[in-house]
């Protein structure tokens, strides 16, 4: 356990870091000043969307079964292999293929993740579609989208933006055109998909790594939807929520939240180009 500890440390511990964050979060030099946010530093739910763990894992002889960079498939596999699971899970058909094949599977799969996917599959038991907040073609998305298909049974559309939100608001509201809405969420909605049925009743769910607040006005504009729908009441059965972003991810938007009350000239975020925590946090400080 101590050569792991030194080996972690030595790869992720900065001791410029460690310095600046003694002197309180801020450093200056000449005219150049340097402020950290208070959570600050490797995110153990991006696995894969981190470049500098993607680097370290390739260096290990570890090879990648998906993605652009894809060097195996799963028919390769054999029972004297080991196959890691990354922090926001895959598809359940995915992880049966890895099954089936009799290697050992390393699940670190994110709590966070989990407790999402335990919601969607509860709503699936009782006939509640899923309306999942997120990035379609976004692994965790992926992977929760599968869940929330139950036993098979399950329905759900994914919302990437409120535009898509508000798209889906006036369906519950008004009804409309069936062929349009599953032309819109093409590729974001489950086999089967009927609008016209499966927003009769839905729950709100979300990838981890989203925006809490853009989150929580999708929640807010689908009830209300819902209320206009059915009056309140009603919408108390009808409609279902459950805050589920990761505790990691809202303790950086926050820290970056704070961090922003303080004028600077340059928000330097780092990160995987491809990473939804990233992309967020820069997006707010684009936003300031």
């Amino acid at each position: 356990m101590a050569a792991v500890q030194q080996q972690v440390e030595s790869h992720y511990r900065s001791d410029i870091i460690e310095k600046v964050r003694r002197a309180g979060g801020t450093i200056s030099a000449g005219d150049t000043t340097v402020r950290l946010a208070k959570q600050f530093g490797f995110c153990y739910g991006e696995i894969i969307h981190n470049p500098e763990v993607n680097h370290q894992i390739a260096s290990l002889g570890i090879k990648n079964l998906t993605g652009k960079n894809k060097e195996a498939d799963i028919s390769d596999l054999g029972p004297d292999d080991v196959v890691i699971v990354p922090a926001f899970g895959t598809e359940l058909s995915i992880q049966q293929q890895i099954k089936d094949r009799g290697c050992q599977i390393v699940d670190t799969t994110c709590g966070d993740v989990m407790s999402v996917w335990k919601r969607v599959r509860k709503y699936a038991t009782e006939s509640v579609t899923s309306i999942i907040h997120g990035k379609a073609e976004h692994e965790e998305t992926k992977a929760t989208s599968s869940r929330a298909l139950g036993d098979g049974s399950g329905h759900y559309v994914v919302v990437l933006t409120l535009g898509d939100t508000d798209y889906v608001c006036d369906y519950i509201r008004r009804g409309g055109d069936k062929q349009a809405f599953l032309e819109k969420f093409k590729g974001a909605h489950s086999p089967g998909f009927d609008p016209d049925v499966h927003l009769e009743t839905v729950g709100v769910a979300n990838q981890t790594t989203m925006l809490r607040g853009e989150t929580e006005e999708v929640q807010r504009r689908i009830r209300q939807a819902v209320i206009d729908r059915d009056g309140p009441e009603l919408a108390q059965k009808n409609f279902r929520f459950f805050d589920t972003i990761c505790g990691a991810t809202q303790e950086r938007q926050d820290a970056l939240r704070e961090l922003l009350n303080v004028r600077m000239d340059l928000l330097l975020v780092v990160g995987g180009y491809n990473s939804s925590n990233t992309s967020h946090l820069a997006e707010m400080g684009e936003e300031k």
